[in-house]
């Protein structure tokens, strides 16, 4: 039961966040004759928001140490990147949420009794509900993208890049609930994922700069390229022989890590030209913390269960 309480919380800590931040980055996107696709992109932000205030609240003592120091949660600039965010796009962004996150302790291998594992119940139901909704809007938003029927200032590549993340979520919360845990799938399928979504960012990035940020370009074109042979090789290798990988991969991750830490900086104090809102860059760099810590513990653990999605 704690461990169900734990994983539960751990995945609805970070991914409640991304699919907030998801439904913001679709509603400031759209040109304002999208006035549907605005709402429900509004609805959706409001909707995990409040889930995720649900969250925070039950969430003191009940997280592991390492989620909450992995800084995949929150980061130092997650606050701050929310208030630039609202101030230019006039979008509301509850930063008291993030404040309580920022005071979350671990639980130290606390016990939990009934009560709390029917409120963690009834929050991933709600969670597994309210991914399925988003699911379709960003699927109906790639499809009229995609078909030429509506402009929005959202790669066609990117929409599908946050839809599978909302997938891989919506499996995690479903698999909690009929199993109790995460199972440890092959490791090859964990690093596939998370390197085909690595290599995404440095080509969003790459193609978010200001075209006067040669230098940038050219190291966020360089990460993109070094992630592109680790998800080829991976693809090519047996579960048994992915460890060959683990380390490149950890290497490769740190880098991007250190990019992002650098670009939100940057982006933050107006120093980097580009179209990233600052709320973006923290959120990619909020990623790659998380499957850095995935990576770390893979390669510790390399059986049994998942200690977070």
């Amino acid at each position: 039961m704690s461990n169900y309480v734990a994983l539960s919380l751990e995945l609805n800590l970070f991914f409640l966040r991304i699919m907030k931040e998801h439904s913001l980055f679709l509603e400031s996107g759209f040109l304002a004759k999208e006035e549907s696709l605005i709402k429900r992109s509004q609805r959706f932000r409001e909707n995990f928001e409040q889930l995720l205030r649900e969250t925070v609240s039950i969430s003191n003592g009940a997280a592991g140490q390492s989620a909450l120091d992995s800084h995949e949660i929150v980061t130092v600039y997650t606050k701050r990147a929310e208030e630039k965010t609202s101030s230019l796009t006039g979008i509301s962004i509850d930063t008291e949420i993030t404040a309580a996150e920022e005071r979350l302790q671990s639980g130290c291998g606390a016990r939990f009794g009934h009560s709390m594992h029917r409120s963690v119940h009834k929050l991933n139901r709600k969670a597994i509900r309210l991914v399925r909704g988003l699911i379709e809007l960003k699927e109906d938003a790639l499809r009229s993208v995609r078909n030429c029927d509506i402009f929005a200032f959202q790669y066609p590549l990117l929409i599908e890049h946050i839809l599978r993340e909302a997938r891989l979520y919506g499996s995690f919360l479903v698999e909690l609930e009929q199993r109790g845990s995460i199972s440890r799938s092959c490791m090859r399928t964990t690093e596939m994922f998370w390197n085909q979504i690595m290599m995404e960012h440095a080509w969003f990035i790459r193609g978010l700069l200001d075209p006067c940020e040669e230098e940038l370009f050219e190291t966020a074109d360089h990460i993109g390229k070094e992630f592109c042979k680790l998800l080829r090789e991976a693809k090519e290798k047996e579960c048994a022989a992915i460890g060959e990988l683990a380390g490149r991969t950890i290497e490769q991750t740190k880098r991007i890590q250190e990019f992002k830490t650098a670009g939100t900086q940057g982006i933050l104090n107006c120093e980097i030209q580009s179209m990233i809102l600052p709320l973006l860059a923290d959120h990619v760099l909020r990623e790659a913390n998380h499957y850095l810590r995935l990576l770390k513990e893979g390669c510790e653990c390399p059986e049994g269960e998942i200690s977070a999605a």
